[in-house]
């Protein structure tokens, strides 16, 4: 979906990157949709919340576990902005999320296209669509501004 316009999922996944930098977490911002409807929703926050798996892909599922009343998320589509690492790739696999669909590559941290390929694994019992790409130069550009002014 490269060159496109940003689907409506993925630019309010980076308005909670933005949210999550100016709060001074790593930019990442993740949305999980049901039947079109965002059911949940998170920003990076293991800082503030003192807790290493509140990434926002696992924040968004966590929410939507809720609205739906269920631990299988299995309608529903995760839109991130970054490519989810093994953690998150690891719980979107055990909730078995429809769809997945990211932003900007993760080379360093990443575990879909990157690193232990956490999908590809015979281990994996569900395995996502996934895609890739759609809002990937507005990421990439918050993640790159982010840690130039960490420097």
């Amino acid at each position: 979906m490269r060159g496109w316009p940003t689907p409506e999922p993925m630019a309010r996944a980076l308005t909670l990157a933005r949210e999550a930098a100016g709060a001074g977490e790593v930019p990442v911002g993740a949305v999980v949709v049901h039947r079109g409807q965002v059911i949940g929703e998170g920003r990076n926050a293991p800082r503030g919340h003192h807790d290493p798996t509140a990434h926002a892909e696992i924040v968004a599922i966590r929410a939507a576990a809720r609205a739906l009343g269920n631990e299988r998320l299995t309608d529903c589509e995760l839109w991130v902005t970054l490519e989810p690492c093994a953690m998150c790739a690891g719980a979107i696999a055990h909730a078995r999320i429809a769809k997945l669909y990211y932003g900007a590559s993760d080379p360093k941290g990443g575990a879909v296209e990157h690193g232990a390929r956490v999908f590809d694994q015979p281990q994996c019992l569900h395995r996502p669509e996934i895609y890739s790409g759609m809002g990937e130069r507005e990421a990439g550009e918050l993640l790159r501004g982010f840690f130039k002014r960490l420097r």
